[in-house]
């Protein structure tokens, strides 16, 4: 056990630095490649400086080198090289190219909706998909809302420095620490989380405000498919410390674990139909902005979602590995942190009229 812990964290350190350098160098030598064009009256954004939008390519990047590695090196990891491995592969990948695509020529919403709904397609037929119903029908339709909302939600997310990889890593590391505490490190999501966790941290050193590159769709679309994967098979799939699955414990996991990306999104789209205004257009009107409005420094708004996403990892992992006998109140106790937190970005978020 303490060696492969050894063996984790030195992988992990090498995937940290090789995202360093990977970024580093994509940073070095881009000068148009990758660079969005705010001036662009169809792109909104909140920071409307041009800066390489390339650190999703070193998410891309690590997670294949990650798989091959541990696939083709050791032996004993080849027990994910099975059709749901094989699915959520596929689904990331198109998921990538998705957003690559959408740096490069700002894809129409049509296009990318197709796309996402194709990735949650690959993952059901593959085996990936929420087991939340009796019924498979609506499981599968629980699916494709999962997987299609989150990768909207992670992208509409992506709006300000470092938000989104904060978030994401909180999300990352509920898996990871509770794989750990579990003594299952063996277990092929560790492998396949050590690597993107590696490289968001790498790429977090350059996108931390003033940021000097951005994620891009390229990589909020990697992430969005990503955490809707991980977060089917380990959180709406999972079961309790006594080996049971129940639903209202898994359903309140991902809620605590997604919580700030479901907020700001159900924000956004309450206020946008209330105005009239189309939901899936892009605005400076998410938490994060209302955050600024009330007079917060974009590092102090980082630092919120920062502190919010802690608070949300320590939560999840607490219901994942440390609650027996779920009950009732343990759903009113967990779900009342969720909605406080929602009032309180939904109420600063009404206060302005933007």
């Amino acid at each position: 056990m303490e060696q492969n812990i050894t063996f984790f964290i030195l992988y992990f350190i090498l995937a940290f630095l090789f995202s360093l350098l990977i970024n580093h160098l994509l940073l070095k030598f881009s000068k148009t490649l990758g660079i969005r064009n705010f001036k662009d009256k169809n792109i909104i954004r909140w920071n409307s400086e041009e800066k390489p939008s390339l650190g999703g390519i070193s998410f891309y990047i690590v997670f294949l080198i990650t798989i091959v590695s541990f696939a083709f090196l050791n032996r004993s990891y080849n027990e994910y090289l099975n059709l749901q491995m094989l699915g959520l592969f596929l689904a990331v990948t198109i998921g990538f190219l998705l957003g690559l695509f959408d740096d490069a020529y700002n894809t129409k919403p049509l296009i990318k909706l197709f796309a996402q709904i194709l990735c949650a397609f690959i993952l059901i037929v593959t085996g990936v998909y929420i087991d939340f119903f009796q019924n498979d029908i609506y499981n599968y339709l629980l699916t494709l809302f999962w997987v299609v909302g989150v990768m909207n939600s992670i992208n509409m997310l992506d709006n300000m420095d470092g938000i989104t990889s904060v978030v994401s890593l909180s999300i990352i590391f509920v898996v990871l620490t509770s794989l750990v505490l579990q003594n299952d490190i063996t277990n092929p999501l560790f492998v396949i989380l050590l690597g993107p966790a590696a490289a968001l941290t790498g790429f977090l050193f350059y996108n931390w405000n003033p940021a000097k590159m951005f994620m891009g769709d390229t990589g909020s679309q990697f992430l969005g498919v990503f955490l809707a994967s991980i977060a089917i098979l380990f959180f709406w799939n999972g079961t309790d410390i006594n080996g049971d699955k129940i639903n209202s414990m898994n359903f309140m996991v991902v809620v605590i674990a997604f919580s700030l990306p479901i907020i700001d999104t159900t924000t956004v789209f309450i206020k946008r139909i209330k105005k009239g205004s189309s939901p899936f257009v892009g605005g400076k009107d998410h938490t994060t902005h209302h955050l600024s409005y009330i007079g917060l420094s974009e590092k102090k708004v980082a630092l919120v979602f920062l502190m919010f996403s802690l608070m949300s990892f320590l939560m999840a992992l607490f219901i994942i590995n440390f609650v027996n006998n779920w009950s009732n109140t343990h759903f009113l106790f967990f779900g009342l942190y969720f909605v406080l937190i929602f009032l309180v970005l939904f109420i600063i978020a009404n206060k302005n009229p933007k």
